[in-house]
């Protein structure tokens, strides 16, 4: 496999630093843990020494992957909807279970199986093939278009998250856990075997009020299910995503969150979550965000004047209450040499640092044929873009 080398370039045009003055400083040693599984037995983990920044979550090292591995995957069509929903149910879970006090690992006690029988439609014990635990709706006849329409499979998937925390005796113990509840923004489905696809929209509103139900009851089920009973005295985070269209070049979003005390099994309310993706360019982005968008016409133009032949600039805009957190732009260009590169690379710093505004992180990725180039990239609040050529 060709693997590509890469060179770092800090600050100035062209300029390659060592790899050492770039390179973010770590913690010094791993730290050997207990476990606490049960009240009969401890496994031992590692916390590892290295923790890429004080805004992530140190991870256990006791491979232990998740008891619901590969689910979401066959249930979210959306790569980029996966992604976002785990990255964002651990950001989302920042605010009761902090990066200082806690340690993640995936869930361990929600599994396949279950995740499996919750995501299937309701069916009573008198149906053939009954499936009581099934949090979709109940449908008579699978080959009705009325049926199909007026009972969507709103539910996509159900996510565990676990919190660890420290004890008295240097050993780790479940602290929390978060719940992540992926559902449906376009219903899509069959009314006969190898048949058309049909689709329909479901509005956001009818999603919540369906959304709300499905949490009750996987709170419920957490707190009184036997096989579940470690779930039954920890606090616990629910959020709501809302997916997006499975073509859709951006993903959806957390629309609603709640947070349960460890001695209660009801949700009270509900916190809103004003989170989107916008994509640019979009009609969307010019109607919502004309600055930004202004902006990134601009920058487009001056792409051209340099390069003629480029294919266009697309850009993402991650937004939390209508603020921009993070612009990610990608660059596809035709290049003939290393030189190209590096020359375009340069080209482009310039523009960055006179052209956008630090408020918000910024990346900027430069590919060709679907290989990147390059990247810079800033965080919101610095003055100087950092900078990597990839040989």
């Amino acid at each position: 496999m060709h693997v590509k080398k890469m060179m770092f370039l800090c600050v100035g045009f062209g300029i390659l630093l060592l790899v050492t003055s770039c390179a973010p400083s770590f913690e010094q040693r791993d730290e050997v843990v207990e476990e606490n599984q049960d009240e009969t037995s401890d496994e031992t983990a590692i916390i590892p020494r290295y923790n890429i920044s004080d805004e992530n979550y140190r991870m256990l090292i006791d491979n232990k992957l998740s008891k619901a591995r590969g689910v979401i995957v066959n249930q979210v069509a959306n790569r980029l909807d996966i992604d976002e929903f785990e990255e964002g149910l651990r950001r989302h879970s920042k605010e009761h279970f902090s990066t200082d006090d806690y340690y993640f690992q995936e869930g361990q006690y929600i599994s396949d199986d279950i995740v499996y029988d919750w995501l299937e439609r309701y069916s009573d014990e008198e149906q053939s093939s009954s499936n009581p635990l099934g949090l979709n709706p109940e449908i008579e006849d699978e080959t009705s278009h009325e049926q199909q329409q007026d009972n969507p499979k709103y539910l996509s998937h159900v996510l565990e998250q676990n919190y660890l925390r420290r004890t008295e005796d240097d050993g780790v113990e479940l602290g929390g856990v978060s719940i992540g509840i992926a559902m449906k923004s376009v219903y899509r489905y069959q009314v006969e075997e190898y048949g058309d696809y049909f689709f329909e929209d479901i509005p956001q509103d009818e999603m919540l009020s369906e959304a709300n139900k499905v949490a009750k009851e996987v709170l419920q089920r957490i707190r009184e299910d036997s096989s579940l009973s470690d779930l039954s005295d920890v606090p616990v985070m629910i959020a709501i995503y809302r997916e997006e269209d499975r073509a859709s070049i951006v993903p959806g979003n957390f629309v609603a969150k709640t947070y349960v005390p460890a001695d209660r099994s009801t949700i009270d309310n509900w916190e809103s979550v004003n989170e989107e993706y916008i994509l640019f360019p979009s009609s969307t982005a010019r109607q919502k965000y004309p600055d930004i968008s202004t902006n990134l016409s601009d920058f487009e133009s001056d792409v051209a004047d340099y390069f003629p032949n480029y294919v266009s600039v697309i850009g993402k805009g991650f937004y939390i209450n209508e603020q921009l957190q993070k612009l990610s732009i990608e660059i596809p260009i035709s290049f003939n040499g290393k030189a190209e590169v590096i020359g375009f690379t340069q080209y482009v710093y310039g523009l960055v640092t006179e052209g956008f505004q630090n408020y918000y992180d910024l990346e900027i990725n430069i590919t060709s044929s679907g290989d990147q180039e390059s990247l810079i990239s800033r965080k919101a609040g610095e003055e100087e873009p950092f900078v990597h050529v990839y040989n």
